[in-house]
């Protein structure tokens, strides 16, 4: 009686595992294909960053149309927001995690936005306080959680990246190649 429980859970717990398996592919291919939307409809933008943190949707005095479409359930969760300044205007954007640790506060940097997210930064003068508060008294400074996950996020994302960047050239290629031969054999027809 013992050996027929221990199987059915057995089965069930095997099952579990199996949908979410499934479920988490699927969630990862959607995932892929909307960040490649959102890295193709990214323009580079240069920005004063005036402040960043962490801080519910609801504080973070987005525009009205983000709030509206935004699940209610999401509207509590904290997310990355950077305040910055670009042109004359100062504008609250959404940050991706990845990136967060790497925008600089009171710094200039060169970022590509898409919409009100920022999608990747790059520093024009370099933040040489980093260094400093990093090591202090020949001691590194000791990670939190979510900087330990933050900086784990950011590594998968550049991997994700590249991944992205080499689908690119290997379709590119493959089409190069596709484009040669059918020149070749046109070559030959007109020979012929």
């Amino acid at each position: 009686m013992g050996w027929i429980i221990f199987f059915i859970v057995l089965a069930v717990i095997v099952a579990g595992i199996v949908i979410l398996y499934i479920a988490g592919n699927k969630m990862q291919k959607k995932q892929l294909a909307q960040k490649e939307e959102m890295l193709s409809q990214a323009q580079p933008a240069s920005m004063l960053i005036i402040d960043k943190k962490y801080m519910p949707l609801r504080e973070a005095k987005l525009p009205k149309i983000v709030m509206e479409q935004t699940p209610k359930r999401y509207q509590k969760a904290k997310v990355p927001i950077v305040k910055a300044k670009v042109g004359p205007q100062i504008v609250t954007l959404i940050c991706d995690d990845a990136i967060y640790d790497d925008v600089p506060v009171k710094g200039e940097v060169k970022a590509m936005v898409s919409g009100i997210y920022l999608v990747s930064v790059k520093s024009v003068r370099k933040n040489k306080n980093k260094a400093v508060v990093e090591e202090t008294d020949g001691k590194k400074k000791k990670m939190s959680f979510s900087e330990k996950m933050r900086k784990k996020q950011a590594a998968y994302q550049r991997q994700l990246k590249d991944d992205i960047e080499n689908k690119k050239t290997k379709e590119q290629l493959k089409a190069e190649k596709e484009k040669e031969k059918k020149d070749r054999e046109r070559a030959k027809k007109i020979t012929d």
